[in-house]
């Protein structure tokens, strides 16, 4: 928006805080006298030592010009004669008595103010409306607009400092286990919401009656109120108490089981072709997750599939994604002779890969199984897995360094490198990929244009100020730059190499870092996937850091995103304190000269920098042992073994002319792949031995679809929530199905099979409130980076 037809009219507070010793005026001792609750007697006082005084007649005037004094010098702050006084803190007005001594005291220096001519003063209560509405009639009255009387400001308040150097970069990475879960939680539902949508209409149309009288509305609400629940700002950010952290975990992996349970049933429901043989069974799912989390603070685990000639297993891959996906499923099995046909029965290539029990020992009772999938948009696809002696199965290779030893290899070929020379490599059909002797990447070789580039990963230590004031969960306070890891020995390393993927993993005592290459078509062929599995429980005020670096010549500037919509640039500005150059990364951050574009693409939101040129950084855990006094009372030191999952993307910038005055828009290809990041395929086999027949069909719905009504039960309308990606096409989009040409925003509402729209009325984002002229619609155009919501009605064809 280069006008100002989105501005956000915004008050701010000009002093350290919102409490009340802080907001009547430039003296918190001053101000602390008039919070009433502080009266000598009760239970808190004011630090510094002048307690309030109950208001009489005796007192009254000097205590109102003392108060009227602050709110004077508070007002010549701001642009107009309309003052905000908040009156409150956290954790206040829990008790009747404080609401009539804060009331009753007020009133009576509001009374006297009021009735004082010469003080040319209007005082009352009021709320924020209150205060708004005066604000804008205290323009008017100027005959000016809001526009040329308040500043403007592009961007955001990032990164808030409360006082001295303590940035509140902290909380970016704290509790970064929960972060993750809370995007795998968004995607669960997003998932859920869409299928269970789908498979209502038809249980309505064949008049289903054990899957229209599900319980799975109510426990799709209850899902969706947990995650709204864990936004809040104590939650996700991971400033709670360890047993409140411990409540939001268990709500959120009580509704991702239950999602499960959705997700199953509805697309039981959907692949049926005679939809009289559906059953439900509470107890029992015929459709399970191919994953199961056993606790609220443990990783996901693969679950074994038991094969064999005679009964065949059943898969069904599900695209939540409004693209079509050429995507690599991986699944674990018991056998290593396995074949997988596709819904046409056709055979497809797999890898069959080792299932490691410990970094050195492979498991002789489960394999993974890697095979391509090729999903509509939205689509539903059920592939058939069997033990075969005529499998077109190809195994993996390994390759170990500084390895000590090995346990049994089973019927993988794996050779042991003692003083081999030769660098580490992997590679596929876009990429080469170089490691050091210790398995972090060191450069890369774009085989579009042959050039290699420096591309180092490593691993970081920051510790924490010897200063009284240290980093806690809010406060990044670091002891200086940061310090390399250093290993007492070379890591471990393991190299696979396969027809599916190639990768290459390091075992650190504090991480496991893994680099792969899938050797397939598009986006997901042309970045480097990256997993870390880290584990600093046995750490003491230490934060662990990945630092990637190149030779883009990014002039202290990067990029990062804001709630995975737009993107906002950064700069690293040398004379603020380090912990100032730090900004939250929800989805992505990117670095780029004149040439190159670097992109690291992020499945759970952490923090970012970018502290030299060529560099991107981010916090993986952090590890403090005291408060930082802003209001939670603990460090922080419930850690768990946390997976966080990257992708990096290394792009060549051609010469598109862009035109002047377009803002930063997100890299097109690296959007499309983000997108793939949080919204991964989602496998689950069919319990069942003998197959009932099914379609193989796709739903071509392109955007979310979820279900609303006021009170109880499900209505026959779903939310249609539609977002305009802005694209910039200075990159190319080869490979990737996507070209840049758009429609111009326009959307024609022909984009459903097997689907009819009876109605599609416009509605705000949260589905409370229609525009008192809304009418029906055929056709919807949106500008670049726009979302609108409508509420649709369905009828299936």
């Amino acid at each position: 928006d280069l006008g100002s037809a989105t501005d956000i009219l915004c008050h701010m507070m000009p002093f350290y805080s919102y409490d009340i010793p802080h907001t009547c005026g430039p003296d918190p001792k001053i101000c602390c006298q008039f919070d009433f609750k502080r009266l000598p007697g009760g239970r808190y006082g004011c630090p510094w030592g002048v307690p309030p005084e109950a208001i009489s007649p005796g007192n009254v005037q000097s205590r109102a010009q003392m108060l009227l004094d602050q709110y004077r010098k508070k007002s010549k702050l701001f642009r107009t004669k309309v003052l905000l006084a908040p009156l409150g803190d956290d954790f206040r007005f829990s008790e009747y008595t404080e609401w009539d001594l804060q009331c009753r005291n007020y009133e009576q220096l509001f009374s006297y103010m009021n009735s004082q001519p010469h003080l040319k003063v209007k005082i009352q209560f009021g709320t924020l409306s209150d205060y708004f509405d005066a604000l804008e009639k205290a323009v008017a009255a100027e005959k000016k607009s809001s526009q040329s009387v308040f500043p403007a400001l592009s961007g955001d308040f990032f990164t808030y400092a409360d006082r001295d150097d303590h940035y509140w970069s902290g909380y970016f990475t704290s509790r970064p286990f929960y972060k993750r879960m809370d995007r795998i939680m968004e995607s669960r539902i997003r998932a859920a919401e869409i299928l269970y949508q789908l498979a209502l209409k038809q249980a309505q149309k064949y008049k289903i009656n054990k899957f229209l009288s599900s319980p799975h509305y109510t426990t799709l609400t209850e899902a969706r109120r947990n995650l709204g629940l864990f936004q809040h700002h104590d939650a996700i950010t991971g400033t709670a108490k360890d047993w409140v952290v411990v409540d939001y975990g268990t709500r959120l992996f009580q509704s991702l089981n239950s999602l499960e349970k959705i997700i199953g049933d509805s697309a039981f429901l959907l692949i049926l072709k005679d939809k009289k043989l559906y059953q439900s069974d509470p107890s029992k799912a015929f459709l399970e997750m191919d994953t199961k989390q056993s606790s609220q603070d443990s990783l996901p685990q693969k679950i074994i599939i038991q094969l064999s000639a005679q009964e065949p297993r059943y898969l069904v891959v599900y695209n939540p994604f409004e693209q079509e996906r050429h995507s690599v499923v991986s699944i674990r099995v018991n056998s290593a002779t396995v074949k997988v046909l596709s819904d046409s029965g056709k055979p497809v290539e797999v890898q069959v890969s080792a299932v490691w029990n410990d970094m050195r020992t492979i498991s002789q009772a489960a394999y993974e199984v890697s095979f391509l999938a090729h999903i509509p948009p939205l689509g539903l696809k059920v592939f058939k897995i069997l033990e075969s002696q005529s499998s077109s199965s190809h195994l993996a290779d390994y390759v170990l360094y500084n390895n000590d030893g090995l346990a049994e290899n089973g019927i993988f070929h794996v050779k042991n490198m003692v003083d081999a020379g030769d660098a580490i490599t992997i590679e596929n059909p876009f990429l080469a990929i170089w490691f050091d002797r210790s398995g972090l990447m060191e450069k890369v070789r774009r085989k579009e244009d042959s050039r290699q580039h420096e591309l180092k990963v490593q691993f970081l230590w920051y510790g924490t100020t010897n200063k009284r004031d240290k980093s806690g969960a809010y406060l990044f306070l670091p002891d200086g730059q940061g310090q390399p890891y250093v290993s007492l020995r070379p890591p471990f390393v393991r190299v696979t190499r396969g027809r599916i993927y190639s990768d290459v993993t390091c075992f650190l005592e504090h991480v496991t870092h893994k680099v792969r290459l899938y050797n397939i078509q598009g986006i997901e062929g042309q970045s480097m996937e990256v997993s870390n599995i880290v584990n600093i429980r046995n750490v003491h005020n230490r934060e662990i850091v990945m630092r990637i670096s190149s030779k883009i010549n990014n002039q202290n500037r990067y990029y990062t995103d804001l709630n995975g919509y737009q993107i906002q640039p950064r700069r690293t500005m040398s004379k603020l304190p380090l912990q100032a150059n730090v900004y939250p990364m929800c989805t992505m951050a990117y670095i780029q000269d004149a040439e190159h574009r670097l992109t690291l693409l992020s499945a759970q939101s952490l923090g970012a920098s970018s502290m030299a040129s060529g560099q991107i950084e981010v916090f993986m855990d952090r590890r403090l042992m005291q408060d930082d006094n802003r209001g939670l009372g603990q460090g922080v030191h419930d850690n768990k073994i946390t997976a966080n999952l990257f992708r990096i993307l290394l792009e060549k910038r051609s010469a598109v002319n862009m035109p002047r005055g377009e803002y930063v828009w997100w890299r097109h290809p690296a959007q499309y792949k983000c997108s793939k990041v949080s919204n991964p395929l989602l496998t689950v086999q069919l319990w069942l031995s003998v197959l009932v027949p099914v379609n193989h069909f796709s739903v071509c719905m392109e955007y979310r679809c979820s279900h609303f009504q006021m009170g109880k039960g499900y209505s026959d309308e779903a939310a249609l929530i539609l977002h305009r990606k802005g694209f910039d096409c200075q990159f190319s989009s080869r490979g990737i199905g996507l070209p840049c040409s758009t429609t111009q925003g326009k959307v024609i509402l022909k984009l459903f099979n097997k689907f009819a729209v009876e109605s599609l009325v416009p509605s705000s984002l949260s589905l409370m409130h229609s525009p008192p002229d809304a009418q029906n619609m055929s056709e919807v155009s949106l500008s670049p980076m726009e979302i609108s919501t409508f509420r649709i009605r369905l009828r299936w064809t």
